[in-house]
């Protein structure tokens, strides 16, 4: 059995064991969110606008990016449609694309094109890698994600970038996010034998900039942190003991009616539960499944300012 672990289960499981369980092991299915869908449409684009000669990466043309983009992921998932028409999701991405109504979801994700503009001048970059898929085994354990933007310096520097469509944490949940730049800068540094210099978390939605330069010893703090993680993971898989652990971000959670916590009764966990729990490649879940981040809201984007 191959024990892998992405950023976003690891975040999950530490959030809530029992939401772990609901989506790696009962492949419970959620309803795609707005806001999550804007921030991949948005991803999509700042990674495509590389594309261009570096002259012509404008914000006007990044925004022209939008409508294609846009109805890839429509045929990607046609359940868009009526998250954002109010239609029949057997509607087509024509109908969409044809009529006015991504009108206001193409507007915020201009408004967030426009402040990424902004905060970085593209036709000075040439990144290394972009959605780069990166993976490493870390003490028996498969470390794998994807990394928006990897930049490399003349003289090896990395600067790793992640973009975020939400607003920049408070203190009270900066090491989260952080927590998912080192497990990428880990697996970087196994990989690569380079400690990144610079890990750069891009908040659109207020136009902050978070960065942080890790060292070894945060690498090698990060990596305890999730071997301790695995062993709790397998600890549940082994005893069937997914407890779910409240917090504020239960409000954002879709899984309530069936989570005891708020009176709910999960459903019956089904025969090959433990091997979906630690190896989802057996479980027929894909690498790509596994490390994405697609269409599935940032529980630290949810979080209102003034609420945290």
């Amino acid at each position: 059995m191959g024990a892998a672990l992405s950023p976003s289960r690891a975040a999950d499981f530490m959030q809530c064991p029992l939401l772990y369980r609901f989506r790696v092991v009962d492949k419970l299915p959620e309803p795609p969110s707005l806001a999550a869908a804007r921030g991949t449409l948005v991803h999509a684009v700042l990674e495509r606008v590389f594309d261009l000669p570096a002259e012509h990466r404008s914000p006007a043309a990044a925004q022209a990016l939008l409508p294609e983009e846009w109805e890839q992921m429509v045929a990607h998932e046609p359940a868009l449609v009526a998250l954002v028409a109010g239609a029949d999701v057997e509607s087509s991405a024509e109908s969409v694309s044809q009529g006015g109504d991504t009108h206001d979801l193409f507007t915020e994700a201009e408004r967030l094109i426009d402040r990424w503009f902004t905060l970085e001048d593209p036709s000075r970059l040439e990144p290394a890698e972009r959605e780069l898929y990166v993976e490493a085994d870390v003490a028996g354990i498969t470390l794998r994600g994807y990394v928006d933007r990897l930049d490399e310096a003349p003289d090896g520097r990395l600067r790793v970038v992640d973009y975020k469509t939400g607003r920049a944490p408070s203190e009270l949940f900066e090491g989260k996010a952080l927590f998912q730049m080192r497990f990428y800068a880990l697996v970087l540094w196994r990989t690569r034998g380079v400690v990144p210099s610079m890990l750069q978390l891009v908040y659109l939605r207020d136009g902050q900039v978070l960065r942080y330069e890790p060292t070894e010893s945060d690498l090698r703090a990060t990596e305890r942190k999730i071997q301790a993680l695995w062993v709790a993971i397998e600890r549940a898989a082994n005893t069937g003991d997914w407890r779910p652990r409240t917090s504020r971000l239960c409000d954002w959670c879709h899984h309530q009616s069936i989570c005891p916590a708020f009176g709910g009764t999960p459903p019956p966990l089904p025969e090959d539960a433990r091997t979906r729990a630690l190896d989802p490649r057996r479980s027929g879940v894909t690498s790509a499944e596994q490390a994405a981040q697609v269409v599935q809201p940032d529980p630290l984007e949810a979080v209102p300012a003034g609420g945290r």
